[in-house]
């Protein structure tokens, strides 16, 4: 028996559209990671970029559970000493409702080259529009 290693193949990557109105972050940021690294195929290889492009459109409306809208913090850090910045999730989806899905999603990739290459793939949209009509992105129901 062989072991078959997959190639990169751009030809082969599709193109799929999700709609995150009413979805539960976790769960829908869940099966964006696993799209984009391409688990869901038979031909998965670890150290390939075998996953789909995602394009996921109205991320303001996704939902948190429980009372973390208020309560879950987002940090960054300006540079400069005492620099760090809070902001919580409710600010976060009111300012940049496309950043909570991108946070949740860079969580589970791998913290590497291929992490940021998969990162890429990943297309949010505040509303119900996408500039990626031409790609022809098949509708994915969660």
């Amino acid at each position: 028996m062989k072991t078959i290693s997959a190639k990169f193949e751009p030809d082969s990557r599709k193109w799929v559209l999700m709609d995150a109105e009413g979805k539960v972050l976790g769960r829908l940021a869940t099966q964006i990671a696993m799209r984009l690294r391409g688990k869901h195929l038979p031909g998965f290889t670890p150290h390939v970029d075998t996953g789909d492009f995602v394009v996921v459109v109205n991320a303001e409306k996704v939902r948190l559970t429980g009372r973390k809208m208020d309560q879950k913090l987002y940090y960054r850090h300006t540079g400069y000493m005492g620099g760090i910045r809070t902001t919580t999730a409710r600010k976060l989806n009111q300012d940049h409702p496309e950043r909570i899905i991108r946070f949740a999603v860079a969580g589970m990739l791998p913290k590497n080259r291929l992490g940021r290459k998969l990162l890429k793939k990943l297309k949010i949209y505040r509303g119900a529009e996408h500039p990626h009509e031409a790609q022809q992105p098949l509708k994915l129901a969660l």
